[in-house]
């Protein structure tokens, strides 16, 4: 009952309901798989790794913004990966698109209908550690918000709390099996804090410093608003990013998505094997 006047109200007041467009993939497709992942810059190669059985583009898909990053395809696909199905967004819009905080998070909303009760989001990041190199990926511990703006702001949902308890937002078991994935693929994992700020200008050298003063070992423009709404729909999260430079003032070159794009594009096989490590462990679990 909760879902129908959830629908409702949006509807009324003409804004889209997740309930409604997982309800229409749900009609489209008898795949019903309980975990998602979330490809965010320098993972898009993973998407060869899996076997599709529907892909949605999200410009069919009401609500879900409109990615124009490059390595964002902007595509929900239901498929197999390591033969577990999974449902995978491919690409994410960013809130320095000019995408509201609302739509940057729609998207882990709809997963949360369509049944999905574990989320792993992924995405670029600069390393600030100096234990940490390109190539190198981190595990999200903890995250600081510096964006500013919240995705719970001014959702209400008669089914999800408004306050949100986030003392544990990476959920420890999950965490665990990115640590034996990260073994059996040859990854060079750590664990961290990631600090997600607004973009799309990158940081300057003070702020790093800044960062780094406040306990955070990565920065990036993203993935927080996600998680922050995976933990209201009650979805267990787990984070992973790719570390693609270092952070402002940590050597002397400038910071470029090209440099992004490059570094997740050298270590595309090396992600893909980590991703189909963690979604067998998940599946055995």
């Amino acid at each position: 009952m909760s879902n129908q006047v959830d629908v409702r109200e949006r509807e009324a007041q003409g804004r889209p309901s997740p309930a409604r467009v997982a309800e229409s993939l749900l009609r489209r497709s008898t795949l019903r798989p309980t975990l998602g992942l979330v490809l965010g810059s320098g993972f898009d190669k993973v998407m060869a790794a899996c076997t599709e059985v529907m892909c949605t583009p999200f410009t069919s898909l009401p609500g879900f913004p409109r990615p124009g990053v490059a390595g964002h395809a902007g595509k929900l696909v239901l498929g197999y990966m390591a033969r577990v199905p999974v449902v995978i967004l491919s690409g994410r819009g960013h809130y320095y698109e000019g995408h509201s905080m609302e739509s940057v998070a729609f998207p882990v909303r709809v997963l949360a209908h369509l049944g999905v009760k574990a989320l792993l989001l992924t995405c670029a990041a600069g390393g600030i550690s100096g234990r940490f190199k390109p190539g190198d990926y981190m595990r999200f511990s903890d995250h600081i918000n510096f964006m500013g703006v919240n995705p719970l702001r001014g959702w209400v949902s008669p089914e999800w709390p408004r306050f949100v308890d986030m003392t544990t937002t990476y959920d420890p078991d999950l965490n665990k099996l990115l640590e034996k994935a990260a073994k059996r693929a040859k990854a060079r994992l750590h664990s961290g804090v990631y600090l997600a700020v607004c973009g799309p200008a990158y940081e300057t050298p003070a702020e790093i410093r800044a960062f780094d003063r406040l306990g955070a070992d990565a920065v990036g423009m993203s993935t927080v608003p996600e998680a922050v709404a995976a933990r209201q729909a009650g979805l267990r999260v787990a984070a992973l990013a790719c570390i693609t430079n270092f952070a402002a003032g940590r050597n002397k070159k400038a910071i470029s998505h090209a440099e992004v794009l490059s570094t997740g594009a050298a270590g595309a096989a090396t992600a893909s094997r980590f991703i189909e490590e963690f979604v067998r462990l998940y599946a055995a679990g």
